[in-house]
């Protein structure tokens, strides 16, 4: 199954990209040269095609090469609001987490984590654990999974409770002067800024000082008083 698709993915390669994206994506690995578009369309059809089971487990092949476009193909595979039995899909996805060095292939992976987390909220106590690893990827990946949380309207009380309980994390992470920590916060607070500003103004109140500047005005950023 492996070669099909993969072949599948390098025939869409633009000459001339491969060496320009790996620059951007700071990649010691292989890179294609695929755009994301044709990345999304290609994965689209996958998912169409194939039954769960299949994208698991093409999901799983396509991260053990260790390609760029094929770590983020995998992810978007299981970037799904509804899989049904999704045990086999969600741990896979944890599994990844540790592999994380590169915030595009990242990214992609929080995404098809984020619908887990949503499908069942009781597995951010394995996030939670995230949030005291050794690894910055993995501390990251906590408030990058969790975006859904501070996007939402009307919340129950608790999806409240969960949002507070990342707004936590979030807080524990002022101290760490990491560039990818600082702007993880920002991100998330300018999320929530949207849907919540009394909430966002009030973390910024307590916790703003000690965040580095950059980040403070990217929480900020559509906070009217800014």
């Amino acid at each position: 199954m492996l070669d099909t698709h993969l072949d599948q993915l390098k025939v869409l390669a633009e000459p001339g990209r491969a060496d320009q994206m790996a620059a951007y994506h700071k990649q010691s690995r292989e890179v294609l040269g695929v755009p994301n578009p044709a990345t999304n369309e290609l994965t689209k059809s996958w998912r169409k095609s194939l039954n769960l089971e299949q994208h698991v487990e093409l999901a799983s092949a396509l991260w053990g090469t260790n390609i760029f476009e094929a770590r983020i193909a995998a992810a978007k595979l299981l970037t799904q609001a509804r899989i049904k039995e999704d045990a086999a899909a969600w741990d896979l996805l944890r599994s990844w987490v540790p592999d994380f060095d590169s915030w595009a292939i990242a990214d992609h992976a929080c995404s098809a984590i984020s619908k887990r987390l949503q499908a069942m909220p009781d597995r951010l106590a394995t996030v939670e654990v995230w949030t005291q690893s050794d690894h910055m990827w993995s501390r990251r990946a906590a408030l990058v999974a969790t975006l859904p949380w501070a996007k939402m309207n009307n919340l129950k009380p608790a999806d409240q409770q969960h949002r507070e309980r990342v707004l936590g994390w979030a807080a524990s992470y002022v101290p760490d002067r990491n560039w990818f920590i600082q702007k993880a916060i920002g991100w998330w607070l300018r999320d929530l800024s949207k849907h919540d500003a009394d909430r966002t103004s009030a973390f910024l109140a307590e916790h703003g000082p000690a965040m580095k500047a950059f980040a403070r005005k990217e929480a900020a950023k559509y906070l009217k008083d800014a």
